[in-house]
């Protein structure tokens, strides 16, 4: 058997790979110099704009310093 049989076909793997993009999700992550920034208040935005979108989001644990603002948007 020659080497070459031996290789998987590249088009095959191209495919494979493909596929697994769809299932998998997406980081994002948000960084902020110093508390009050914004950080938190832009991820919840963020992530009502994906929910409209049809996009499944979930929040494990949120913190809102009893920001109003940030409040209202879980």
């Amino acid at each position: 058997m020659e080497e070459k049989d031996l290789r998987p076909d590249p088009d095959a793997l191209l495919r494979e790979v493909e596929k697994d993009d769809v299932k998998k999700g997406r980081l994002k992550i948000f960084l902020g110099y110093a508390p009050g920034v914004g950080k938190t208040f832009a991820m919840l935005n963020d992530a009502h704009v994906l929910k409209k979108r049809g996009v499944d989001v979930v929040a494990g644990i949120v913190e809102t310093h009893k920001r109003a603002d940030t409040d209202a948007l879980l």
